[in-house]
């Protein structure tokens, strides 16, 4: 009886580096002092601490 191997996935690469983190957290500062009086701006200001983790 023949085993045949499943074939590996490849290895995932990243999409960012972390010059890009950077860039999307000035980005997202700026546009956060457009929106500061709406209530989105809670969920972007959210994400500018997420992103200050990874930077």
């Amino acid at each position: 009886m023949e085993t045949t191997e499943a074939p590996q996935p490849a290895r995932s690469r990243a999409v960012f580096s972390q010059e890009d983190f950077g860039l999307i957290r000035t980005a997202i500062a700026h546009y956060l002092r457009e929106v500061q009086d709406k209530p989105e701006s809670v969920k972007y200001a959210n994400l500018y601490h997420r992103l200050g983790r990874v930077s």
